[in-house]
């Protein structure tokens, strides 16, 4: 059985940036106060009218000029995000229909920050499988229009931002090339601390005005907890990950952590003993965009030639849920 190879990537953010600095002028929060606590110097936000879908779009055709395919050679689409255009249905078929690909299934899957490491274990299951020979997963974000843009929510909206990014897989060329191994996990009692309340089918009515009043269709989030959490299970789950694949910490070429906070993956480094050549981040200028944050990140790399052939990559996710994973590859 051929292991699953990722062919090509792309990402694109919206063209608006927005500034810490611009921020700060809406609400009790400074560039200081939020380079200290998160990394972050500037992100992409959308204006009105754009929308995820979009964003997909352009990562998509980004990924395809890459691999010399065209969108009639894809056969699968799985979308990952937490915000979807529209409430039903999934973004997968916005995309979709944005491709001109009549036909082809259109997957959504919400698993939020770790959205794009579960994507990557189902897209190796399908092609491994025989059920489809290439498939486009996307990872992508619109959590802008859900903040609280106030001294209020500035803990989350200072922090999360908007874009998508594309990989291409298929079967792999060579035995020792690809995926070698997946780590994925859970941990529901985790939910409440980070979490969007509503809208939900729960309420009756789904949405009411008091429920708007008291903030809960803003994404909430302990902090605290989450960073706790996430700085064991990562290193935790890279383990596990490199152990399935017959590897070590020592065998690692680079570390591609999700995007969430630059003091996570300062602490999931300094936890794995890894060098600062050995992680790649690059939060400060594009912020948390959830599940489109890796594949951001790892077409930067693949573009600018930080990954080489034959090395190996290992990408890790933690977020709401809580959900988390890992995924080890050779390149």
């Amino acid at each position: 059985m051929h292991r699953t190879q990722i062919l090509a990537t792309g990402f694109a953010v919206p063209e608006r940036v927005v500034s810490n600095d611009e921020l700060a002028k809406v609400m009790d929060t400074s560039d200081e106060w939020i380079r200290t606590r998160t990394g972050i110097q500037e992100r992409h936000w959308v204006r009105e009218g754009e929308t995820g879908a979009e964003l997909a779009r352009q990562a998509t055709m980004k990924a395809l000029e890459m691999s010399g395919l065209q969108v009639s050679d894809l056969d699968a689409i799985i979308y990952a995000t937490s915000t979807p255009d529209h409430f039903i249905p999934g973004g997968g078929v916005f995309l979709q229909r944005l491709l001109k690909a009549p036909g082809i299934p259109a997957l959504d899957i919400r698993t939020q920050c770790s959205g794009f490491i579960y994507g990557l274990s189902i897209a190796q299951a399908w092609i491994q499988t025989g059920e489809y020979r290439r498939v486009l997963l996307v990872g992508a974000e619109v959590q802008s229009t859900g903040m609280d843009v106030s001294t209020r929510g500035r803990n989350t909206a200072v922090i999360f931002a908007d874009g998508a990014g594309a990989v291409i897989l298929a079967s792999a060329d060579h035995e020792g090339q690809g995926i070698l191994a997946t780590d994925l996990r859970s941990d529901g009692d985790g939910i409440e601390f980070l979490w969007v309340d509503g809208p939900g089918s729960r309420y009756h009515p789904r949405v009411s005005v008091e429920h708007l009043e008291q903030g809960r269709y803003f994404l909430q989030m302990d902090g605290k907890e989450v960073f706790r959490h996430a700085v064991t299970r990562m290193p935790e789950s890279v383990r596990t990950v490199l152990d399935k694949a017959g590897l070590t910490i020592g065998d690692v070429d680079l570390l591609i952590p999700h995007q969430a906070n630059l003091r996570i993956s300062e602490a999931v480094q300094k936890a794995l003993g890894l060098r600062d050549d050995q992680v790649y981040n690059n939060i400060m200028r594009y912020g948390n965009t959830t599940a489109a944050t890796i594949p951001i990140a790892l077409d930067e790399c693949v573009r600018s030639g930080r990954l080489k052939r034959g090395q190996v990559l290992v990408m890790t996710a933690f977020g709401s849920g809580f959900l988390w994973g890992s995924v080890a590859v050779r390149w």
